[in-house]
């Protein structure tokens, strides 16, 4: 049985399908074509329901419901691994808030952005674009802020950026909650022993990358462009936890948390009801 598989070229999500897509394990009869895109690219994938399993941001997965249910393996939740807002100006001119501050943001249906929305319910002006152009939008002043993610973290300090507030970490304070950035939901048109199979075979993938690190596989490299080795451990450090290898009580609640805030700032975009997990 051949199943598509989509997610991003970010070290985080190859280093967690590497030994999956390549067969470094028994994949017990099924196989996997990856396609990989950006982020932005699977969640409205997502929403058209084109793939049979993709990782995808939770907003994305809010509207899908009807299509996808998340799987236990692959996820990425955490602590202090929210998006950050940055500026090229003096951060302090916007410790009062940003008011009508253009803000470039990496997609629509991003959990960056609902965390920005979440921060700040007033702000309307927003640009959305792929995530690896905002830090050169800021700096060219083609926005005043941007919220940026995935390595721009490490990043920005390096081209003169500054941080205005940490998304993830005001999250953290007024939910008490890890954060919930992204998942991996299968179509609810597979059988549900192949869809348990699956979430099986990802953490073994994953229990096979975390016995041979911080070795950096050529499959990670080839897909992280110009970034350092170091930059990529950083970001699997960051990014790829305990809660990739099974969310756990905490890392549903933590979700169920954000599905909540994303039906109250976007009424009527969700399906009630909906069964969120495998």
């Amino acid at each position: 049985m051949k199943l598509s598989l989509g997610f991003s070229p970010c070290p985080n999500d190859t280093f967690i399908f590497d030994a999956l897509v390549n067969k470094k394990i028994d994949t017990e009869g099924l196989e996997f074509e990856a396609v990989l895109e950006d982020v932005e690219t699977l969640n409205q994938w997502a929403l058209e329901g084109k793939l049979d399993i993709t990782k995808l941001s939770f907003p994305a997965f809010f509207q899908s419901l009807d299509n996808y249910v998340l799987l236990n393996a692959g996820s990425a939740l955490g602590k202090g691994v929210g998006p950050l807002l940055i500026t090229q100006a003096d951060p302090s001119i916007y410790q009062a808030g940003i008011g009508d501050a253009s803000v470039a943001l990496p997609g629509v249906n991003t959990t960056a952005n609902l965390l920005f929305s979440f921060a700040y319910p007033s702000a309307t002006n927003k640009k959305f674009m792929i995530f690896s152009s905002i830090e050169d939008a800021v700096i060219r002043k083609e926005t005043e802020l941007g919220v940026i993610i995935h390595e721009n973290r490490f990043t920005y300090q390096n081209k003169g950026l500054h941080k205005v507030k940490d998304l993830g970490e005001y999250w953290e304070e007024k939910m008490n909650a890890p954060i919930p950035l992204g998942g991996i939901a299968i179509s609810q048109s597979i059988k549900r022993s192949v869809a348990i199979k699956v979430d099986e075979l990802i953490r073994k993938s994953l229990d096979y990358a975390f016995a041979n690190y911080p070795e950096v596989t050529d499959y990670v490299k080839s897909h992280a462009q110009e970034m350092s080795e170091a930059v990529m451990q950083q970001h699997i450090d960051l990014y790829v936890n305990n809660y990739s290898l099974a969310l756990g009580e905490e890392g549903k609640k933590a979700i169920s948390t954000l599905a909540d805030v994303y039906n109250r700032i976007n009424p009527g975009k969700m399906e009630q009801d909906a069964e969120l997990f495998l």
